[in-house]
């Protein structure tokens, strides 16, 4: 890839319908627009990258996708029929969408098994109702161990997730997303503030878990890029300054100055 203009495509792949598309997407705050016309395409079955410097407009690109932020312009289309833009994200998620946050959000006394129990729960009439019974979270038990199972958290089941280590917390806050079953899973800074086993076993977990779903994830640490994506986005100030395998953009003079400044591209 060389310096010119980013080719239209956003690797969908010819003739395919991306899962997620997004097209002028743009969001301004009091005038100052911190993502200023994205169009974006998501592959199905696919791990797609958002990096940038800081600043870039990775987090409100990612609000904007699963509708914690509401557009200033443009659209969001799932399968390429259902519009996002607008929608609450409890309406994003029941179509299949969810997401991670980058800062825990757990319920210290409880544990993993009743966190996954009530995500369930939550796809089901009974709604979030943290007073229900043992006996009425029951019915969801064995699809929790599942769950738990998958990210690593059989053995930690009924401990109180306060006494999790980060990256366990990690673990089962994907769990809560896998429990929504979603077609789309977005995870926002994966691996934010882990050493390098947690890291390493992060990357394991995505492999695992992206069978049969595609995955969007906002991420600083660049080997988890390498790693994990099929494809990358990079933003800076708000727009699209490059796409492609990570093979490619991490050779995009571009996208090397973006990072790393000017002298350093000029090296």
């Amino acid at each position: 890839m060389t310096g010119g203009p980013t080719e239209t495509g956003h690797g969908a792949g010819a003739g395919s319908v991306p899962v997620l598309k997004a097209r002028g997407l743009v969001r301004e705050f009091r005038g100052f627009r911190a993502v200023d016309g994205v169009d974006l395409d998501v592959a199905e079955g696919g791990v797609h990258a958002l990096v940038g410097p800081n600043g870039a407009g990775k987090t409100t690109l990612f609000n904007l996708l699963t509708g914690f932020l509401k557009p200033t312009a443009g659209s969001v289309l799932l399968a390429d029929r259902e519009e996002l833009a607008g929608r609450s994200p409890e309406a994003i998620s029941r179509l299949g969408v969810a997401r991670s946050f980058q800062i825990t959000s757990l319920f210290a006394e409880l544990t993993p098994h009743q966190h996954v129990g009530l995500a369930l729960a939550s796809r089901t009439g009974l709604g979030w109702r943290f007073w229900l019974s043992d006996r009425k979270l029951d019915r969801f038990a064995d699809r929790a161990e599942e769950l738990l199972d998958q990210v690593g958290l059989a053995d930690q089941g009924t401990v109180p997730a306060g006494s999790l280590s980060y990256g366990r917390k990690r673990a089962l806050e994907l769990a809560l997303a896998l429990a929504l079953d979603p077609t789309v899973l977005l995870l926002d800074e994966p691996t934010a503030g882990m050493g390098v086993e947690d890291v390493d076993r992060t990357i394991e977990l995505v492999r695992k878990i992206r069978a049969g779903r595609t995955v969007v994830l906002v991420e600083h640490n660049m080997n988890v890029v390498a790693s994990l994506a099929d494809r990358v986005t990079v933003l800076q100030h708000g727009k699209v300054l490059a796409e492609g395998p990570y093979a490619e953009i991490r050779h995009d003079p571009r996208v090397v100055t973006a990072y790393l400044g000017d002298a350093h591209a000029a090296r």
